[in-house]
């Protein structure tokens, strides 16, 4: 091989290794920047993109994905000298390229130092209570400043957000005995709380176990008052029966008495001298007065003068 087909080879070489170096391929989730000659050009988009050889350069790979920044502990002092250690987590996303590039020389140093900064500012104007209970505040204050701040490098703060608050280790050990002493004061409100409900409770046992009790008497008694009520009615009854049936036998009687007497033939005179004599029989007793109407009285020579008649008609 002469030296004329060994240069065609070498040029064919060149040809090739730079038409391949003039291929630039990007994955999805980045962006190149890319500069011609010294300056710059464009962003290279993910896909397939031809290059000048030795004109154009890649300056930087970027990542567009959503990214993490772990910022170390920082030494904070709150507004009542109390010196903490905060340390944040940072979720961001380049949204500019070109920016992140090329107004900050290192954009993750500027997210850093720009957290770290306002952060001291914010925990400066806070006690350490309020430090302890407004995470959700610091987080908020910090992304509005910080997002704000990245506005220039195209950076767009998507979260801030504090790990660990950690405060002196006897500013610890105090709080853990005021916890813990919470904790107890706690425990025993509740063990009070259930003392006075099982109380409660049991004095209201004891109150419907009464109201049963007094219920269950009336009724005793109404039933016992309805029972003697009954027995009372009935033994009236009774004696009404008792009453009415004597009455009814005094009756019969009579009448079978008078039913002889007429069918014996005796008239009424006989009638009044035995009702005389019975008068006198009962008169004859001490401790007996006969209190006789006008009627009776008079009606008694009729009677003497219908007995002498009898008498005569006997001789």
């Amino acid at each position: 091989m002469d030296i004329g087909q060994i240069l065609f080879v070498i040029f064919l070489l060149v040809v090739i290794i730079a038409i391949l170096s003039s291929i630039k391929i990007v994955n999805t989730g980045y962006v190149y920047i890319l500069e011609r000659f010294g300056q710059f050009y464009k962003v290279l988009e993910p896909g397939w993109h031809f290059t000048i050889p030795f004109a154009d350069f890649i300056r930087k790979k970027v990542s567009t994905k959503q990214q993490i920044l772990d910022i170390e502990p920082q030494n904070v002092i709150t507004k009542d000298n109390v010196k903490i250690s905060i340390d944040n987590v940072i979720f961001y996303r380049v949204l500019n390229a070109k920016d992140a590039v090329y107004n900050i020389e290192n954009y993750k140093s500027g997210i850093v130092y720009s957290t770290i900064t306002n952060m001291r500012n914010i925990v400066g104007n806070m006690t350490l209570d309020e430090v302890l209970s407004g995470r959700d505040k610091i987080n908020s204050e910090l992304l509005m400043v910080v997002d704000e701040i990245t506005d220039a490098y195209g950076i767009k703060i998507l979260s801030v957000e504090i790990k660990n608050i950690i405060p002196p280790a006897e500013i610890q050990q105090a709080m853990e005995k005021q916890m813990k002493a919470e904790r107890d004061k706690r425990a025993i409100i509740l063990q009070a709380e259930g003392q006075k409900q099982s109380e409660i409770a049991r004095a209201e046992g004891e109150k419907q176990a009464k109201i049963l009790q007094a219920e269950a008497e009336k009724e005793a008694n109404i039933r016992r008052a309805e029972g003697l009520k009954e027995s009372q009615l009935l033994e009236a009854e009774g004696k009404a029966r008792a009453i009415e049936a004597i009455a009814q036998a005094e009756a019969e009687a009579i009448s079978k008495v008078n039913k002889s007497i007429i069918a014996s033939g005796t008239n009424e005179v006989v009638i009044a001298l035995k009702q005389v004599e019975a008068l006198k029989e009962m008169a004859k007793g001490p401790a007996n007065k006969l209190i006789l109407p006008s009627e009776a009285v008079s009606s008694l020579g009729s009677i003497a003068a219908l007995a002498d008649i009898l008498k005569e008609k006997e001789k």
